[in-house]
C-alpha cells in the first residue's frame, strides 16, 4: 500500500509540473513577454546624456562608436534614403486579421505594432528630448573634452580627409548617433535632428558649433558646408531686415522739409543723409551708398562717386558648384552673370544720381576705360559742354554696337540693393537643404559622420602623443594610412582597416605601455623587407595588422565594401575647373575691379565670375 501511495504521489507531482509549465505556451503571456522585452530593448537603445557626458573623461570617443557608424554605412548601402532606411525594418501590414494566425504570425504582428508605437513615441521620449536639447545648446558645452583648443585646433587632419572641424556640431552629432545600439534608432534620431534644424531656421536661431556667417568651407564635408549655409542665411536675413529698416528711415527723413529747403537755398544739408547735385542744380538723395570710391568723380556732374551697397552672391556648396558648372558647360548660359551685372548697375545708379555708363565702367571695370592725357588736371573745370573724347574713352568692345553693357544700362533703374529682387533666395536655399536631409542616402550621411569622428579622435591623439618619440612614430604611421586611404578611391573598401587604426590609437592613449610592448615585439619579428613596405600598396603595414588583431579583436567588422563616397575634398580643383570656363570667354569677361561696398560684410568668393562679372 505504501508503495502504491508513493507511486500515486509521484504521478501527482509529474502532473503538477506539466500544469506549471502550461503558461509557457499561452499566447497571451508570450505576447506580453515580447512587449516587455521590446520596451526594455528600446530603453537600452537610447543613450543618456549622463552616459555620453561621462564618456568625455576619456581622451577620444570610444572605438565602439566608430564601429557602429561603420556598420550603418554598410547597412545603408541597401537603401536610397533615410526614409526608406527607417521603413525597411518594418514588418507586414497591421490590417491583417489576427484570427487564425499561427503563433509566429502573431509574434510578427506584435513586433510590427510595437515598432510603429516606438516610432511615434521616439521623438517625445525624455532621453531623446534631452539629447536634442543638449546637442543644440547654444553654450556648446555638451560633449566638450578637456583638451586645449589652441593646440588641437591647429591640426589640419579634418580638412585633409574632408571631415568637420573639431568640436563642431557635426562631430558631436556623429558621437551621439554612434552611441545608439540599433540602426533604426540611429535613423529615427536623425529625423528628429532634421526637425530641430527646421525649428532653428524658422526661429532664426544659429546652429551651435557652426560659425554664424562663414561661407561654405569646401575642405570640410558636405554636411558641415550645408550647416554653414543655414547659419549664413540666418545672418543674411537679419542683416537684410536691418538694412531695409535703415533705408526706410532715411527716406522718411529725406521727405521732410529739409530737402525742399536745401533746393530753395542751394545749400547741401548737413547730417547723416547723403545727397548728390545734378547738372540742373537739384539735390537728390543717395540711396544705398556705402562709401566714397577713392577720388573718383562723376563725369557729368563732378560729384564724388560712391561705391554702392550690393547684393551678396550665392552660397555654393561643393555639390552646387558641380551642378552649376555642368549646367554652364552644357548650355553656355551666362544668365547668372547678367543678373549680377544688372543688379550692380541699379545699385550704382541709386547711390550716384546723375551718373552715366562711363562712370559705372570706370568704377566696375577700370580696364575698359582709358583716361585722355591732361584730363585729370582739367577735370574740375571741364564739366558741362566738354566732349567725352577729351576726358577719356571706353574700350573697343564697349563701343561696339549692341554691346550688352549698354543695353543693360539703358534698361536698369536706380534701385538700392535691399529693394531689388534677391539674386539668392535664402529661404529657398535652406528649404532645399532641409528637404535633402530627409532624403539623404544613409551611407552618405553615416560616411560623413564616420570620417568626421575619425579625424576628431586622431586630431586629439596627435596633440596628446606629441613629444613621445616611440608612440609618435607609430601614430604617424596610422595617420599616414588614414589620410592616404580617405583621399583615395579605395576609402569604401577600407572601412574595417580605418576602424582598426582608430583602435590602435585608442590603445596608445589608454594603455601606452602595452602599446609600446606590442610595438617592440612586432618590430623584433619583422623582416627587413617587411619594415620597408610603404602605404603605396594600399595595405596596412604588418605591424598594423598585428596591433589591430590584438587590440581590436580577430573578427572583421564588415564583410563587404561599403558604397562609394561621392564627396570631393579638393577645393582648388573644383573652383579652378569651374572658373576655367569663364577664363576662356575673354570677349565676354575681364578682370574684377576693386571690390565695391557690400550689402553685407561677409561676401561669398564665387567660382562663377558673376560676382562683379564683366560682360
Amino acid at each position: 500500500m505504501r508503495k502504491g501511495r508513493k507511486e500515486v504521489e509521484v504521478t501527482d507531482k509529474v502532473g503538477d509540473v506539466s500544469m506549471a509549465s502550461a503558461p509557457f505556451y499561452d499566447e497571451n503571456m508570450y505576447i506580453l513577454n515580447v512587449k516587455n522585452d521590446l520596451d526594455a530593448k528600446a530603453s537600452e537603445a537610447i543613450p543618456s546624456v549622463e552616459g555620453l557626458t561621462a564618456a568625455t573623461k576619456y581622451p577620444i570617443p570610444p572605438s565602439s562608436v566608430l564601429k557602429q557608424l561603420a556598420i550603418a554605412i554598410e547597412s545603408g548601402r541597401q537603401t536610397n534614403s533615410m526614409k526608406d532606411f527607417v521603413a525597411s525594418s518594418r514588418g507586414s501590414s497591421p490590417a491583417r486579421e489576427k484570427a487564425g494566425l499561427s503563433l509566429s504570425s502573431v509574434k510578427a504582428l506584435v513586433l510590427r505594432e510595437k515598432e510603429d508605437k516606438l516610432t511615434s513615441e521616439f521623438s517625445s521620449d525624455e532621453k531623446v528630448v534631452y539629447l536634442i536639447n543638449s546637442l543644440f545648446d547654444q553654450e556648446g558645452e555638451f560633449l566638450k573634452r578637456n583638451s586645449d583648443p589652441e593646440e588641437t585646433f591647429i591640426s589640419s587632419l579634418p580638412r585633409d580627409i574632408h571631415g568637420a572641424p573639431l568640436e563642431s556640431l557635426v562631430v558631436k552629432l556623429a558621437e551621439v548617433i554612434g552611441n545608439f545600439k540599433t540602426l533604426r534608432e540611429m535613423s529615427l534620431f536623425w529625423s528628429r535632428v532634421v526637425d530641430e534644424l527646421r525649428k532653428h531656421w524658422s526661429e532664426e536661431k544659429h546652429l551651435p558649433g557652426i560659425p554664424p556667417d562663414d561661407i561654405p568651407d569646401l575642405k570640410s564635408c558636405l554636411l558641415y558646408q550645408q550647416f554653414q549655409v543655414i547659419n549664413c542665411c540666418i545672418s543674411r536675413k537679419k542683416r537684410h531686415i536691418i538694412a531695409t529698416e535703415s533705408l526706410d528711415t532715411m527716406v522718411m527723413e529725406a521727405n521732410s522739409n529739409a530737402l525742399e529747403s536745401a533746393n530753395y537755398t542751394g545749400k547741401i544739408p548737413t547730417g547723416p543723409l547723403l545727397y548728390a547735385r545734378l547738372r540742373t542744380g537739384e539735390l537728390v538723395l543717395r540711396l544705398g551708398a556705402d562709401c566714397p570710391s577713392g577720388d573718383l568723380t562723376l563725369l557729368e556732374t563732378g560729384e564724388p562717386a560712391y561705391s554702392p551697397v550690393t547684393q551678396e552672391g550665392p552660397l555654393l556648396t561643393e555639390d552646387l558648384i558641380k551642378e552649376t558648372e555642368e549646367f554652364v558647360l552644357r548650355t553656355g548660359s551666362v544668365g547668372a552673370g547678367c543678373s549680377q551685372l544688372l543688379s550692380d548697375m541699379q545699385a550704382f545708379k541709386a547711390a550716384n544720381p546723375g551718373c552715366i555708363l562711363e562712370d559705372f565702367v570706370r568704377w566696375y571695370s577700370p580696364p575698359d576705360w582709358s583716361e585722355s592725357e591732361g584730363s585729370t588736371e582739367d577735370r574740375d573745370s571741364s564739366y558741362g559742354g566738354e566732349s567725352m573724347s577729351t576726358r577719356g574713352q571706353l574700350s573697343l568692345r564697349m563701343q561696339k554696337e549692341g554691346n550688352l553693357w549698354r543695353e543693360l544700362w539703358e534698361t536698369s533703374k536706380p534701385v538700392p540693393a535691399v529693394k531689388q529682387a534677391p539674386l539668392y533666395d535664402e529661404d529657398l536655399a535652406v528649404e532645399d537643404i532641409l528637404d535633402a536631409f530627409e532624403d539623404i542616402q544613409p551611407s552618405e550621411l553615416f560616411g560623413q559622420l564616420f570620417v568626421s569622428l575619425l579625424s576628431f579622435g586622431f586630431a586629439i591623439a596627435e596633440t596628446m602623443l606629441y613629444g613621445d618619440l616611440d608612440l609618435s612614430k607609430l601614430f604617424n604611421d596610422c595617420k599616414e594610412y588614414i589620410v592616404t586611404t580617405c583621399q583615395s578611391d579605395r576609402f569604401n573598401e577600407k572601412i574595417d582597416e580605418l576602424v582598426q587604426m582608430y583602435e590602435t590609437v585608442e590603445k596608445m592613449l589608454l594603455n601606452p605601455d602595452e602599446a609600446l610592448k606590442m610595438k617592440h615585439m612586432e618590430e623584433s619579428t619583422m623582416t627587413t623587407d617587411e619594415s620597408k613596405r610603404r602605404f603605396s600598396t594600399g595595405e596596412p603595414k604588418h605591424r598594423f595588422k598585428r596591433l589591430s588583431h590584438i587590440f581590436g579583436g580577430k573578427d572583421k567588422l564588415l564583410t563587404r565594401p561599403v558604397c562609394k563616397n561621392e564627396v570631393n575634398d579638393e577645393e582648388t580643383q573644383i573652383r579652378h575647373s569651374f572658373s576655367s570656363f569663364f577664363d576662356s570667354k575673354s570677349s565676354l569677361f575681364s578682370k574684377k575691379p576693386p571690390k565695391p561696398g557690400n550689402l553685407y560684410p561677409a561676401e561669398q568668393p564665387l567660382s562663377l565670375e558673376s560676382d562683379r562679372t564683366v560682360i
